[in-house]
């Protein structure tokens, strides 16, 4: 069931968009790091889409977005 969950958490990194800001309405897998290097230091929003753009900084920062690329494209078809 958890892995379930985890895997619905990376979909939802390619097909959900950020909702205000400087990068308002990109994929927010396609979010610059430097975007998220910021929310890191003044804090993450809270509630799910905290968590969200954490885990994609999480994912960025340890050089794992390509791992991204297969969810990518099968939302691309």
């Amino acid at each position: 069931m958890e892995a379930k969950a985890n895997g619905q958490i990376l979909k939802e990194l390619v097909v959900v968009k950020m909702p205000f800001g400087k990068y308002k309405g990109r994929t927010l897998c396609d979010l610059p790091i430097s975007y998220l290097e910021w929310f890191a230091g003044k804090g993450f929003p809270s509630g799910k889409l905290g968590m969200q753009i954490s885990t994609i900084y999480e994912i960025k920062l340890n050089g794992l977005g390509h791992l991204l690329e297969p969810l990518k494209m099968n939302q691309r078809k």
